[in-house]
C-alpha cells in the first residue's frame, strides 16, 4: 500500500471515530438538557389541579394551606379548622361533585350558568366553607378569601414523606421515602456484596493456580450479562418465600430481598476490578515483604490490599452505582411501598423502580410526568457522585 492512498485511509479512519465520538457526546448533552429541562418545570407548577381556585370564608384566619392539608381536608381526615389554625369551626366542602346537596338543581340552570352566584352566597355566608371549582365558575365580584397556592418548592419536594403524585385536588410530592429506600437498598447490596466480593477477588489474584482462575473468571462475567429481570425473578420465585418462612414475615416482599440480589449483580463489578486492582501490585514488593519473614497471609493483608485500595475502592463505588441505578429486579422484590425504611425486613420503594412503574401511567406535561422526570435528575445527581467519586480515587491512585 502507498504512502499517500494509506494517509487517506487514516484520514477517513480518524474522521470517522471523531464523528462517533461527537454524536455520542452530542447526544448524551440532549439527554441531560432534556431531563433537567422536563424535571425543572415541576418547580414551576402547582401542586393542585390547574384551571382549578380555593377558596374561603373572608372570616377565616386560615389563609394559606399546604398540598398535605388540603388532601387532609378533603379525605375528612381534619373536620375542623382548629387542626389548622383557625376557629372552631366544622369545616364545610363545597365542590362540582357535591353542589346538588347544597343548591337546587333548578336554581343552578340548565348549563349550570347560575352556579357562580350560588357559589359566592354559600362562601360569604358559611364561615366555615372551602369550595374548589374550576376557574370558569369562580364569581366576578367574589366576596370570599382565594387560598394561594404555590409552586412546588425543591426543599418540599426532597424532604417531604409522602409521595402522591395522583392525589386529587392536590398531589403530594415527596421523594425521602424514594431517596432512603434507594440508599438502603443499595446499602445494604453493599454489605453483602462487598465481603464475597473482595474474598473472591482476593482468592482468584492470590490463591488460586491459573487452570482455577481461568475457569472462575468467566463464570463471574457471565453473571453481568444476565438480564436483570431474570434476577429479579429469581429472587421472586426462590428468596421472596425464603425470607418470608424465616423470618416470619405477612411478606416477603422486603428491602433485604432487594438487597440480597442487588449484592449478586454487582458481584462481577466487585470482583473484575477489585481483581484488576490487586494484579496491578508489583512482584518486587511481595518478594521484598516475603524476604523480610512475612508469610504470605501476612503479605496479602499488609502489602497487597493497601498497595490495590484505590482500586478496591473504586469496584466498591461502582458496585454501588450499579446498585443504585437497577430497576426491574428491585421492581420485582422489594415490594414498593413509599415508606422510610427502619428495617431490612419492611417493603421499600427506589427512585428507579418508581419511575418504571409510573411513567407509563403519567399523562405527557402533567405534574406526575414532570415530578418523575424531578425523580430521575435526583437519581443522575446520585450516580454522578458516585462516578465523580471514582474518578478522584484512580487520579489519587495514579499519583500514588
Amino acid at each position: 500500500m502507498n504512502k499517500p492512498y494509506r494517509k487517506t485511509i487514516e484520514k477517513i479512519v480518524e474522521g470517522v471515530l471523531f464523528s462517533s465520538s461527537t454524536v455520542t457526546s452530542i447526544t448524551v448533552i440532549f439527554i441531560i438538557i432534556f431531563l433537567f429541562n422536563e424535571g425543572i418545570g415541576l418547580f414551576r407548577s402547582k401542586p393542585v389541579e390547574p384551571g382549578y381556585f380555593l377558596a374561603v370564608n373572608k372570616e377565616n384566619p386560615v389563609k394559606k394551606l399546604s398540598a398535605e392539608q388540603i388532601d387532609l381536608i378533603f379525605n375528612q381526615d381534619v373536620t375542623n379548622w382548629k387542626k389548622l389554625g383557625g376557629k372552631n369551626d366544622t369545616i364545610i366542602l363545597l365542590t362540582l361533585n357535591n353542589a346538588t346537596t347544597y343548591f337546587n338543581e333548578d336554581s343552578l340552570g340548565t348549563n349550570l350558568e347560575h352556579l357562580p352566584e350560588k357559589i359566592n352566597q354559600f362562601v360569604n355566608s358559611s364561615s366555615g366553607v372551602i369550595a374548589f371549582f374550576p376557574e370558569t365558575y369562580q364569581p366576578i365580584n367574589f366576596r370570599g378569601s382565594i387560598i394561594p397556592i404555590g409552586n412546588v418548592k425543591v426543599g418540599e419536594f426532597l424532604t417531604n414523606k409522602n409521595w402522591y403524585p395522583t392525589n386529587q385536588p392536590a398531589a403530594q410530592l415527596g421523594i425521602l421515602p424514594l431517596i432512603l429506600g434507594t440508599l438502603w437498598v443499595s446499602l445494604g447490596a453493599i454489605l453483602f456484596a462487598l465481603p464475597l466480593g473482595l474474598a473472591t477477588a482476593i482468592y482468584m489474584a492470590e490463591v488460586a493456580d491459573k487452570r482455577l482462575r481461568n475457569i472462575l473468571k468467566p463464570i463471574i462475567e457471565l453473571l453481568a450479562g444476565i438480564p436483570s429481570v431474570v434476577y429479579g425473578f429469581f429472587g421472586l420465585v426462590v428468596i421472596v418465600p425464603l425470607v418470608q418462612k424465616l423470618f416470619n414475615l405477612a411478606v416477603g416482599e422486603t428491602a433485604l430481598v432487594g438487597s440480597i440480589i442487588l449484592g449478586i449483580m454487582a458481584l462481577p463489578t466487585i470482583i473484575t476490578i477489585a481483581e484488576d486492582a490487586i494484579l496491578t501490585t508489583p512482584q518486587s514488593l511481595k518478594e521484598a515483604s516475603l524476604a523480610l519473614g512475612a508469610s504470605r497471609w501476612q503479605t496479602m493483608v499488609r502489602v497487597v490490599i493497601p498497595y490495590a485500595k484505590s482500586g478496591i475502592a473504586a469496584a466498591i463505588i461502582l458496585g454501588i452505582g450499579r446498585a443504585v441505578g437497577e430497576t426491574m429486579a428491585v421492581l420485582m422484590v422489594t415490594g414498593n411501598a413509599s415508606v422510610i425504611p427502619h428495617s431490612f425486613l419492611q417493603p421499600v420503594r427506589t427512585i428507579p423502580a418508581t419511575i418504571a412503574a409510573e411513567l407509563g401511567e403519567a399523562p405527557a406535561g402533567g405534574l406526575h410526568y414532570k415530578a418523575l422526570f424531578a425523580l430521575g435528575i435526583v437519581l443522575f445527581i446520585i450516580t454522578f457522585v458516585i462516578n465523580l467519586s471514582v474518578d478522584l480515587l484512580k487520579s489519587r491512585s495514579r499519583k500514588a
